[in-house]
């Protein structure tokens, strides 16, 4: 293997340790305590409503801390290996709770290992998303770079998603989190060590807090491709939320053959996500998201129809391949971005534009939050105990109405964002930390 293909393997599978334990909360934190320990769907809408405001006071925090990072280690790598084992441990302490917790005691703490759990998250993914842009100059760099650690991203779903149901019913919550936060720890830990940082010059000026939060204030592109993001993420946040939902009350099948519409999804967008990088080679980047995200809304919309887990696997399957499409092409929207603040400013601050860009994508918080609530007030489900007259009703509506509608309005932001062609790739020093 080449040096430049070892570079790109050694940061892309970083993207497999950051995807196990984020999706294993997002994806089951409401199943297991809505369905199986009986907070109520209002409980979990207000933790999701009120973390989505702590996102926002600490993304940004969180990016100009590690901007202004100096160390004989670079600046993202001290962050990585402090923040790996928290996120373990928030992960693990989250899915093993106490089995005397009850009532406002149960809600209490849900909160705040959801929050602990997440604020980490946010940690990781800062510093991680922070060295894609910093490493990889040329649009085909990182195209092919984007394209493994999406392959990587896809492979930790199918196993923290897909195979979630098969491996807690023979071993627990609790100790399916344990293997997970490990495995996700090791694998993160290994990046940080092995993807080596461009080394910050001693001439380069150290990003200030409230001009940083101007220039993005008044990033007008920053906001389109923020909001862009934010409804297609809240769309697929609420897609992996209520499958599980689906699957019980719609469905009516087994909750392992979840595993089936799960393994839909993400087996179809690794295949795909190798075709969506050759259409952005062949037409360009903007009119592939666009077709992507089209593509998605698509998806859902032949979803709505599914009454069987035969119909219900295929448009999964459609679902999977609108989604390789965006993921394909999200983070090299958020890479423009960082590069036109670069070349405006003279200043590199990766680190805060991609936690910002972070919140954007966490907004949906506030989206699967009113999705939650909108069930039990249109449908009368309160929780696996309360589930109401029409179960099937308000897990079809989770999983496909409300998500057609948010993927909508992404699809329509898109068209109000572009990137000038023909721009050369930023020069950096190409020493190493």
């Amino acid at each position: 293997m080449t040096s430049e293909k070892m570079k790109s393997f050694n940061y892309a599978i970083g993207m497999f340790g950051t995807s196990i334990p984020i999706n294993m909360l997002k994806t089951y934190g409401a199943a297991y305590y809505v369905i199986q320990l009986g907070l109520t769907t209002a409980q979990w809408a207000s933790i999701l409503f009120i973390y989505t405001f702590i996102d926002a006071i600490d993304n940004p925090v969180y990016g100009f801390l590690s901007d202004r990072t100096r160390t004989r280690w670079g600046r993202r790598r001290p962050w990585l290996v402090i923040g790996t084992p928290l996120l373990a441990l928030g992960l693990i302490f989250f899915f093993s709770t106490p089995s005397f917790l009850a009532g406002t005691n149960l809600f209490a703490y849900a909160m705040l290992f959801f929050i602990f759990t997440g604020t980490l998250d946010s940690v990781i993914n800062a510093n991680y998303g922070a060295l894609f842009p910093e490493l990889f100059r040329t649009d085909s760099s990182r195209a092919a770079t984007n394209a493994l650690r999406q392959a990587f991203q896809l492979v930790a779903m199918i196993i923290s998603i897909a195979l979630t149901p098969l491996i807690t019913s023979k071993i627990g919550f609790s100790t399916t989190a344990i293997l997970y936060g490990i495995l996700g720890g090791v694998v993160i830990l290994y990046m940080a060590i092995t993807a080596k940082e461009v080394t910050v010059e001693e001439h380069e000026v150290k990003p200030g807090l409230w001009s940083s939060l101007k220039d993005l204030f008044l990033n007008r592109k920053f906001w389109l491709v923020g909001l862009t993001n934010a409804f297609y993420s809240a769309a697929m946040s609420l897609v992996l939320a209520s499958l599980p939902f689906f699957t019980k009350y719609t469905l009516q099948i087994p909750d392992s053959q979840s595993t089936i519409l799960f393994a839909s999804v993400l087996i179809i967008a690794i295949a795909c996500v190798a075709v969506w990088a050759r259409f952005v080679r062949r037409w360009g980047l903007i009119p592939v998201w666009r077709a992507a995200l089209a593509s998605l809304a698509v998806a859902f919309g032949v979803l709505y129809f599914a009454n069987s887990l035969v119909t219900a696997a295929l448009g999964s399957a459609l679902v999977g391949f609108g989604f390789a499409g965006v993921i394909t092409t999200m983070d090299l929207i958020g890479a423009k971005v960082m590069d036109e603040d670069t070349r405006k400013h003279n200043v590199r601050r990766e680190g805060i534009i991609s936690n910002a860009l972070g919140f954007m994508n966490r907004l949906n918080g506030l989206f699967t939050s009113a999705a939650f609530l909108l069930v039990g007030s249109l449908f009368g489900f309160i929780s696996g105990n309360q589930p109401g007259t029409q179960p099937d009703m308000a897990a079809r509506f989770l999983l496909t109405v409300f998500p057609l509608a948010l993927t909508l309005i992404s699809f329509a932001f898109s068209f109000t964002v572009n990137f000038p062609s023909g721009e050369k790739p930023l020069e950096v020093s190409t020493s190493i930390s």
